[in-house]
């Protein structure tokens, strides 16, 4: 065989390896970057919810309910979509001050918030860095208090989603007027 068409084969191969290994890299990088400590909650539009299905295998789905028709006049009650590895709670009420907010967090489970109406100023802390406990973690309710102050209030109007991993202690429903929400909660494992 010539060396020539050796050298050319051996190109490629060497090409297709460094595509390969760079797609591998970045999905890998994906991946971990879920899993780092953020200086910021994760905010967007329903309209951009397909960047995020990479984060975790049943978040296509979970976004799917967000965009399924009659969406606004569903009652307020809890809803399976695939058992207890996928679930949501609608809600519709008054918001609280941010003096009567707690910071929450929750282990098994990861939080889509979505507001349909109104606007909801949510705050935010890393879980890390919380300190001061006010209520114990209860696993059969997946969901602990802190009495610490958020680092961060970010107002998520209509339209907008929050996601809260393990790592995001958040504290909801902060508003001077009614929201009309969507929870979605979406099993770690």
């Amino acid at each position: 065989m010539d060396k020539s068409i050796i050298y050319r084969r051996l190109g490629v191969g060497l090409v297709v390896c460094s595509l390969i290994f760079g797609f591998t890299s970045c999905s890998r990088h994906k991946e971990a970057k879920v899993q780092m400590k953020r200086d910021h909650i994760i905010i967007d539009k329903l309209q951009r919810a397909e960047d995020y299905y990479d984060m975790h295998p049943a978040f296509e789905k979970a976004f799917a309910f967000l965009r399924q028709d009659g969406l606004t006049e569903l009652p307020a009650d809890r809803y399976e979509i695939d058992g207890d590895r996928l679930f949501c709670m609608i809600s519709k009420g008054p918001g609280r001050s941010r003096s009567e907010a707690k910071l929450e967090a929750h282990r098994k489970y990861i939080d889509i918030q979505y507001v349909i109406a109104g606007i909801d100023e949510m705050g935010w802390k890393p879980t890390a860095d919380c300190k001061l406990t006010d209520t114990e973690y209860d696993a059969d309710k997946d969901i602990g208090f802190f009495k610490d102050q958020p680092d961060s209030w970010t107002p998520v109007p209509a339209g907008s989603f929050v996601i809260f991993f393990p790592q995001d202690a958040h504290a909801p429903l902060v508003s001077s007027g009614e929201i009309h929400k969507v929870v979605l909660k979406i099993a770690v494992e």
